[in-house]
């Protein structure tokens, strides 16, 4: 009798996983989206907003930059409070807070005003992508993640591209200040949402126990909410944080994020003035023009991260699948220098299109903080991450500018394909091998 109810209970299938992750990386990428559209929305509405409140070409400069400078240097703070008060909390306050400061540029009167209320927008946004990286990290398994933080990250180009004739329209029918107003409306909508159906895996309600085991048992940190919250919880102090400034293999995944966001910070900033000054094209041409590499980096990004997923199934090691795709990639990033030595239209359009594309391929980076980082430490060490990736935005342009000054392009175009190399070269030499970096006591 005791055996046949053993055979009954072995007959029982197992309940299929729930899936609900994929509706979690729904929202992140909203979310990124969301975060694109408010930092981009001010470069559309500038001519107009410039002309209405008299502000100058220098002034306007010093608000343009005004973002990138919170931004990068609060990247730590930042994930240090995802550490502490987990992604449901800081991503609410993120969301409302950057939303809340573009909708109020709708309703400054002048320099003082409109430059606050950028350098706010850069202090609400710190923490969305430490906090992207850690819910993917509890999220998914590894065998997934790649593709995960590609379609995530993909939310950045559908942001700047896709979003830009969207926002144009809307600045055409109701004003610059109608624009600021319903993309802050639309944050601030998105913000509550966010705060009502995020949860993180073992306290979600609509994820079963099957998908919470395929999750922990590929990798995937389940319970970091939980061990927080613990009296088991290991004690993080100053000796344990030291290792995000002072580990090796880190360093190498810092200099290559410096090294990929420095194409992307180029094509953002000085891409569209190269092509009408130095290559002497129309606004209309280059306007058309810019959103090739664009389209070609979303791309990339999407078959990154799907590439990298697959050589992990295929049996090869984190270290090879997630590291392929990121050094492929930026090598091809150095395809950029091919432009000073073409005057066609088209070749030059190729070559920066390769070197996008390329930047998209890399761009799975995020990848190696999960793989990396203490599972303590997620936060912090992804905000250190993106701090030092993110000091390229207020370097590069001033480089390049520097590098330009004479009416030549080419040394920043050769200035940029070098930087791209190194990013390889530190992905090879500096990171090594990828395992976790466990605590110690």
């Amino acid at each position: 009798m005791k055996q046949s109810s053993v055979r009954v209970k072995q007959s029982i299938p197992r309940a299929k996983p729930t899936k609900k992750r994929y509706f979690i990386l729904l929202m992140v990428f909203v979310s990124v989206v969301i975060n694109y559209m408010d930092r981009s929305n001010l470069a559309i509405a500038g001519p107009h907003l410039a002309s209405d409140l008299g502000l100058s070409s220098v002034q306007m400069g010093y608000i343009f930059s005004a973002f990138g400078w919170t931004y990068a240097f609060l990247q730590i703070p930042g994930g240090l409070l995802v550490d502490k008060f987990g992604p449901r909390v800081m991503y609410t306050i993120s969301l409302i807070g950057f939303s809340l400061a573009t909708l109020l540029q709708a309703f400054v009167k002048g320099f003082g005003g409109l430059f606050g209320l950028r350098l706010s927008i850069g202090i609400f946004e710190v923490p969305a992508f430490p906090a992207n990286n850690r819910i993917v990290t509890s999220w998914f398994p590894e065998q997934q993640r790649a593709s995960a933080i590609a379609f995530y990250t993909s939310g950045q180009f559908v942001g700047i591209a896709f979003l830009t004739p969207v926002l144009v329209g809307i600045q055409s029918a109701i004003g610059w200040k109608g624009m600021f107003i319903v993309s802050g409306l639309i944050g601030v909508a998105w913000g509550i949402l966010w705060y009502f159906f995020y949860r993180d895996p073992s306290k979600h309600k609509k994820v079963n126990q099957e998908e919470l085991d395929y999750i922990a048992e590929g990798g995937g940190l389940v319970d970091l909410s939980n061990e927080r919250g613990t009296g088991n919880a290991q004690k993080i102090g100053w000796k344990h944080r030291k290792v995000v400034f002072t580990h090796r293999k880190l360093w190498g995944i810092y200099i290559g994020q410096f090294c990929a966001m420095s194409m992307l910070w180029f094509f953002l900033t000085w891409f569209p003035t190269y092509l009408v000054e130095y290559r002497g094209l129309s606004f209309i041409k280059s306007g058309f023009l810019t959103s090739v590499p664009f389209l070609a980096a979303f791309v990339g990004v999407l078959l990154g991260g799907t590439f990298s997923d697959w050589l992990l199934k295929r049996g090869f090691s984190i270290g090879v699948a997630r590291k392929t795709p990121i050094i492929t990639g930026l090598l091809l990033s150095t395809s950029i220098i091919g432009a000073n030595f073409v005057d066609s239209t088209t070749l030059i359009i190729v070559f920066m299109t390769i070197a996008f594309f390329g930047n998209g391929f890399a761009s799975i980076t995020w990848s190696l903080v999960s793989a990396l980082a203490p599972k303590e430490l997620l936060g912090v060490t992804g905000g250190t991450f993106n701090f030092i990736g993110n000091l390229s935005s207020i370097a590069i342009p001033i480089v390049i500018g520097y590098l330009v000054r004479g009416g030549n392009f080419a040394p920043a175009l050769i200035f940029i394909s070098v930087v791209a190399l190194i990013g390889a070269l530190s992905y090879i030499f500096i990171v090594g091998k990828v395992s976790r970096i466990e605590l110690q006591d």
